[in-house]
């Protein structure tokens, strides 16, 4: 090509042309039809100048010769203007088959990847529900769902509240692989955005409704699986603790949140304390060694793990192990919404595969991309972190313990009071614990006088309700009467209200947490006596309660001591 534009150039000006200049200028025209024929437009084919060129009779040889030297000068220009509208042509047809070429290649690689992303979501949304049937309807349904714009309301949205239950349990090839270690309540509120996660602790001692289970809590998740009872009995239950229904569950076995922490590159964690513990579970039922500093860690999946999980060397136990573990799940969910893990298809692979097979749900599909919309708007900063825990003043729970058929002691929590109504109070209001606070000086300002009288078949039960008054629900003014009217014992727990309703905090107090229903009946109000003392007007009291056979069954578990229970 180069040689045939050289012998144009050449026949055109009819003169001895500079071989290198000629090369300049032939690049020039090839990157002019590369480029300019991006914005071509027609081209009229130019004369070179020579061609205009008219001589007169008797113009000699050096007149020519000049008028060619000018013609040399502009040859450059006039080349470049007048000769490429083919080849110019040809360029713009390249470039725009390579535009296309290239255009097709993206697509089929964006296509490809976005296919293996509905695959990976469809599989690992299979694997987590546990429904395993028919895969390609799946990965048809997953298309289907991903391209819905719509957003699907989620259970518990129309009251404002999606309650739903965490577990975390050792797993398959673990010991106690299906007793769940880790029990949370994750609370959102959808109206004020904002967040509370509610831990219950495993040696929480309970009776579960229809069924002949009866045990610790951490026992009933693996429970329903041997029965085929999936987690209803153990949702059931919560639900029964808390007064919360239950909207949705999730399931953590260990080896998937060791994994799924060291995929996300580890988590920030602010130790507050020295820790160490010579007997932190091992493998094959053994023991090691798990030491950590106080201050501010980088922890990866082994680490965060038995930081989580470690509890013997921890003054507050189980409670001070539930707060590590409300603390390291605000940390991964920091981390998981950062940029640099949303925005990374390597991190995104690598976190579906660690779900799809660690974590069990029933949430779909659809619910899901729901709760990710609604996890952004979220704050996160202020979560409301409640651990119902024991010894404290005001704890919810006491130690406990029961034996065994073999005669084993063994150590139990259940409700200070008899039943479950404070654990309630507190889900009910755990994102305003300001209510409860209320409810408690209201109570300090009432100062109620309450006389207690005795009509169960257990005489201890007077001192044990006398001790729950006074130093678990800080009422003041406790007396202690005798009945002299010879009458029966009674089955039902009734208190009377003296103060004319003058005193509701307390008297409502009362009512929910012993528990006593509400008698106007005072016909024996003149027998009664202080004990040790004369006759004694009720007209002094605000409250009488009378102790009822239904009490006994509610109390009958003493508090123990942590004196006692290093005994165990």
């Amino acid at each position: 090509m180069l040689v045939i534009l050289y012998k144009k150039l050449d026949a055109c000006v009819k003169i001895k042309l500079d071989l290198n200049s000629n090369l300049i200028n032939i690049f020039q025209i090839i990157l002019s039809m590369s480029f300019d024929g991006i914005n071509r437009k027609k081209i009229t084919p130019r004369k070179h100048p020579v061609d205009n060129f008219s001589f007169s009779e008797g113009t000699n040889d050096d007149n020519r010769q000049e008028a060619y030297s000018n013609s040399k000068n502009n040859f450059n220009e006039e080349l470049f203007k007048g000769y490429p509208s083919k080849e110019k042509k040809v360029g713009w047809k390249f470039l725009k088959k390579f535009f296309y070429v290239v255009s097709l290649l993206l697509f089929l690689i964006i296509l490809t990847i976005g296919l293996y992303f509905v695959w990976k979501i469809s599989n690992a949304s299979v694997k987590m529900s546990g429904n395993s049937s028919n895969k390609n309807s799946s990965i048809l349904q997953t298309i289907s769902d991903l391209r819905q714009k719509k957003r699907i309301e989620l259970k518990g949205e129309k009251n404002n509240r999606i309650n739903i239950l965490l577990l975390g349990v050792a797993g398959k090839g673990n010991a106690g692989g299906n007793l769940t270690d880790t029990i949370m309540i994750v609370s959102i509120n959808t109206k004020g955005d904002t967040i509370a996660l509610l831990s219950l602790p495993r040696d929480l001692y309970i009776s579960t409704p229809n069924t002949n289970y009866q045990g610790k809590i951490n026992a009933l998740y693996k429970y329903g699986l041997n029965n085929n009872l999936g987690i209803k009995p153990l949702e059931k239950t919560i639900t029964q603790i808390t007064g919360l229904n239950i909207d949705y569950f999730c399931v953590a076995n260990f080896s998937g949140f060791e994994k799924f922490i060291d995929v996300i590159n580890g988590i920030n964690i602010q130790v507050e304390r020295d820790i160490y513990d010579p007997h932190y579970p091992g493998p094959n039922y053994s023991y090691e060694l798990f030491e950590i500093k106080k201050g501010f860690h980088k922890m990866d999946g082994s680490t965060a793990l038995k930081y989580a999980r470690e509890r013997h060397n921890d003054p507050d136990g189980d409670f001070g192990r539930a707060k590590r573990q409300q603390q390291v799940l605000q940390s991964v969910k920091n981390k998981v919404f950062s940029t640099q893990i949303l925005f990374n298809p390597f991190k995104l692979n690598a976190i579906l595969d660690t779900l799809g097979d660690n974590i069990k749900t029933d949430a779909s599909l659809p619910e899901i991309k729901s709760f990710l919309e609604l996890l952004k708007r979220l704050d996160t900063q202020n979560i409301n972190n409640v651990v119902v825990d024991a010894w404290k003043k005001d704890s919810l729970l006491k130690v406990s313990h029961i034996f065994t058929a073999n005669g084993t002691r063994i150590f139990i929590l259940v409700p200070r009071v008899g039943n479950y109504s404070e654990i309630k109070d507190l889900a009910k209001n755990i994102f305003n614990l300001n209510i409860l606070k209320h409810r408690q000086e209201q109570i300090q300002i009432e100062n109620a006088t309450v006389a207690i009288v005795n009509k169960s078949n257990d005489y201890n039960l007077t001192g044990e309700i006398k001790k729950l008054l006074k130093d678990k629900l800080n009422f003041e003014n406790i007396i202690i009467l005798k009945d002299n009217s010879g009458k029966e014992n009674i089955s039902k727990t009734k208190i009377i209200d003296l103060s004319t309703g003058t005193k509701p905090f307390s008297l409502d107090e009362l009512i929910k947490k012993l528990p006593a229903t509400l008698s106007t009946d005072t016909s024996n109000s003149n027998i009664l006596t202080v004990e040790n003392s004369d006759k004694y007007s009720t007209n002094n009291f605000d409250f009488v309660i009378f102790l009822g056979d239904d009490l006994v069954e509610l109390y009958k578990y003493k508090e123990d001591s942590i004196k006692d229970l290093n005994q165990i």
